[in-house]
């Protein structure tokens, strides 16, 4: 079993608020992306060039006007009003998720340390080059583990969003994960092989800095 950095999640109030910050901010125009129906979210891609990790991208991702209400809490917080609140000043980093070849599997490896990652959840979603399918881990309440440094644990059909994505000049230069001195968070990422990120104390849960077409740019977390 081998984790790694599948995408980074940034959380937006609006799709149009999310494209003017990455191209004000990142310098690049991120791709379109698609509809997620049972989650009632959209989002927009931008390749993510990461030593640690092929096929690793950026998702600006938001709540999708044209959608009716999924009828569950979304994922990564959304529903959150202080995640909202934030939002709406700016986008911001969310989350990680992490790519594995077996989620079942990674998933069974977290409950044994008393870990609730969520059930397993099959997803997908239409683009003009077919449909793109995946497994991951929800929890049903929308929480995210270790306020967020553990990633949600994904799974990839045949086809990989990244397959169609073009170089954006934007790379990975560290994924930080605050809470290094809680001995679950060490061992949950152990199990799984997590590798690519560096372990500090104390909060924010997540801090990347990127190398973009307009400079370093440092994303922190929420937590």
């Amino acid at each position: 079993m081998s984790a790694r950095l599948d995408h980074l999640v940034i959380g937006c109030a609006s799709l149009e608020q999310g494209v003017a910050w990455c191209e004000a901010n990142l310098g690049v125009t991120p791709a379109a992306g698609g509809r997620h129906a049972f989650m009632g979210t959209h989002n927009r891609l931008l390749a993510l060039a990461a030593a640690a990790s092929s096929h690793a991208y950026l998702e600006l991702i938001a709540i999708d006007p044209q959608a009716p209400p999924p009828g569950r809490r979304r994922w990564f917080g959304l529903d959150e009003p202080e995640v909202q609140a934030a939002l709406a000043q700016q986008p911001r980093l969310l989350h990680w998720v992490a790519r594995v070849d077996d989620v079942a599997q990674a998933a069974a490896a977290w409950q044994r340390l008393g870990l609730d990652p969520g059930p397993v959840v099959a997803a997908e979603r239409d683009t003009p080059h077919g449909l793109l399918r995946w497994r991951l881990t929800v929890r049903d309440d929308g929480a995210l583990l270790l306020g967020g440094a553990l990633p949600t644990l994904i799974q990839w059909g045949d086809a990989h969003p990244a397959d169609r994505l073009p170089v954006s000049g934007v790379a990975l230069g560290s994924l930080v994960l605050g809470g290094g001195d809680s001995p679950v968070l060490g061992r949950a990422l152990h199990a799984v092989d997590a590798q690519g990120f560096e372990l500090r104390s104390g909060l924010p849960a997540l801090r990347a800095t990127l190398s973009t077409p307009r400079g370093e740019v440092v994303l922190t977390g929420l937590g």
